[in-house]
């Protein structure tokens, strides 16, 4: 009889170590991979371009009040005349932030016109409370300086609030990864 049990108790170790290797073999092999080898997970989960590091602006005054403190911007740089390009951004901005529901007072959407600003029947008809800025004055001008200038008819760029441009999205691109993105920062960010 204490041959049986020396076997069983021999086939049961062997059970709970090759569970106990099932179970912990795929954890310690994920460690080595991240840690002693140079891969790395290629997923993202943003949808925009992230401006590293992101870049402090020169306060925008609208009445006195900084429209970069205490709120999220979404920011479009383009010409007053707003042609196709622009109308899409504008579009995608509104649809953008009505689509937050309840967050969207948390969000502001500014328009700095680079030139020949504006027209403001259309501006007020499809896009109200629409901050625009007009680039003949010279604060804006500095201000948008500190934008990107690539590909800028197309971009859309989120100012967190502390003033700092931190993300673009392309205009052209889907839409619904703009609204992630801002669903996601509105629900980690206790600011703004």
């Amino acid at each position: 009889m204490n041959t049986t049990t020396n076997e069983l108790r021999t086939r049961n170790l062997r059970t709970v170590a090759a569970l106990a290797a099932l179970f912990l073999l795929p954890l310690l092999i994920s460690f080595w991979l991240y840690y002693a080898t140079d891969w790395r997970p290629a997923g993202s989960t943003i949808h925009g371009q992230l401006i590293s590091p992101a870049r402090p602006l020169p306060p925008l005054s609208l009445d006195g009040t900084n429209i970069f403190a205490d709120k999220w911007t979404v920011v479009y740089v383009g010409k007053g005349e707003c042609g196709d390009a622009c109308r899409r951004a504008l579009l995608v901005m509104r649809q953008t932030r009505l689509s937050l529901n309840n967050e969207m007072t948390r969000v502001n959407r500014a328009f700095l016109a680079t030139e020949q600003c504006c027209n403001q029947e259309f501006l007020k008809r499809e896009h109200p409370g629409l901050l625009v800025f007009d680039a003949s004055d010279a604060g804006v001008q500095t201000l948008v300086s500190h934008f990107p200038a690539t590909d800028r008819d197309y971009q859309l760029f989120v100012v967190d609030p502390l003033g700092n441009l931190m993300m673009s999205y392309d205009s052209r691109g889907n839409p619904k990864g703009l609204l992630d993105d801002l669903k996601k920062l509105l629900k980690l960010s206790h600011i703004g």
